[in-house]
């Protein structure tokens, strides 16, 4: 059985995905009137309104009632795993708990396994990142991921979660995993900028170019491998978000680019990545301009024409 904590959109993509190869899914909602009504309709309107949940999908708002899990999934934004798992981590089943969360933690600047450790010690975890969206996980699009854990159970794992349409590469650079998914989120809320603000599609093409540059520098510095960013967690997830209307992330940026308003309900990770990162970045001395950029534009202090002549104006060097 896997228990998948978190019925928002991610979560209930791959509840549909799994369920419908016959999975025993137990999917937990926080809402208890969510969690009924899901049960009841089948459906998620709120995230997913075209996907029917399977039959082998069950809704629940009770986490005693998970009962003996395989595997835990943690689908819920970055910045509310610290807190859920310090709410309720013993009444957690012993399972690999694995994240479904790209950023870094604002409060101890650290990826997603690092905050499951603190709360879940001596426990197998990992995290499960890569270009995807949930609507074409659910609706049994062809997508791959990458599942990076250093767990014994690695090949079990990736075989668990992994479907006919749901395809899972196994890393043990759990660092790199990490920081290119939450990197690339930045990125995305950059290249949003460039293109609200009027830039066009070259100026989009070289941010991007630049960006996978300071994704590198960063990563690099803080342990991962070089091979992980050219994967599915770092390059291939960076091409997605900064290209496509359906990432948050960039629709954020383009909001913030043409001086337009965004939906504050709506969870952008990379707004506190950016932030959290822009402090390591400062603390490590690791020079990042293009996420110094965005995060002086969160905070606001920094004007947009400001943002895009610091970027313009960066030293002439070899590439």
């Amino acid at each position: 059985m896997i228990g998948i904590l978190g019925a928002g959109a991610f979560g209930t993509a791959l509840a549909i995905a799994l369920g419908q190869e016959g999975r025993d899914i137990r999917l937990w909602a926080r809402d208890p009137a969510q969690a009924r009504a899901m049960q009841a309709t089948r459906q998620n309107l709120a995230h997913l309104p075209k996907a029917t949940l399977p039959d082998s999908v069950t809704v629940l708002s009770d986490l005693v009632a998970l009962g003996p899990c395989d595997i835990l999934l943690l689908a819920m934004p970055m910045q509310s795993l610290g807190p859920f798992l310090q709410q309720h981590a013993s009444t957690l089943p012993p399972a690999p708990a694995i994240a479904c969360c790209k950023g870094v933690d604002l409060l101890t600047l650290q990826g997603a396994t690092a905050v499951i450790r603190i709360y879940l010690p001596n426990r197998d975890c990992g995290v499960l990142t890569g270009p995807s969206f949930a609507a074409d996980i659910a609706a049994g699009l062809p997508t791959a991921l990458t599942l990076a854990t250093d767990s014994p159970q690695g090949d079990t794992l990736q075989r668990q979660l992994s479907t006919a349409t749901l395809r899972l590469y196994l890393t043990t650079d759990i660092t790199g995993a990490e920081l290119g998914g939450a990197l690339k989120n930045v990125m995305a809320i950059a290249a949003g900028i460039v293109v609200g603000a009027g830039l066009g599609d070259s100026a989009r093409a070289a941010l991007m170019t630049r960006g996978y540059a300071e994704m590198q520098r960063f990563a690099l510095a803080l342990g991962a491998r070089a091979d992980t960013l050219t994967g599915l967690s770092g390059l291939g997830d960076l091409i997605l978000t900064c290209t496509s209307l359906q990432s948050r992330n960039l629709r954020y940026g383009i909001c913030l680019g043409s001086g337009a308003a965004f939906d504050p309900t709506v969870t952008v990770e990379g707004v506190a990545t950016a932030q959290a990162v822009a402090k390591i970045a400062r603390l490590k001395a690791i020079d990042m301009p293009v996420t110094q950029m965005v995060a002086s534009l969160i905070d606001r202090t920094i004007p947009l024409d400001q943002a895009v002549r610091s970027l313009m104006s960066r030293p002439l060097k070899q590439e």
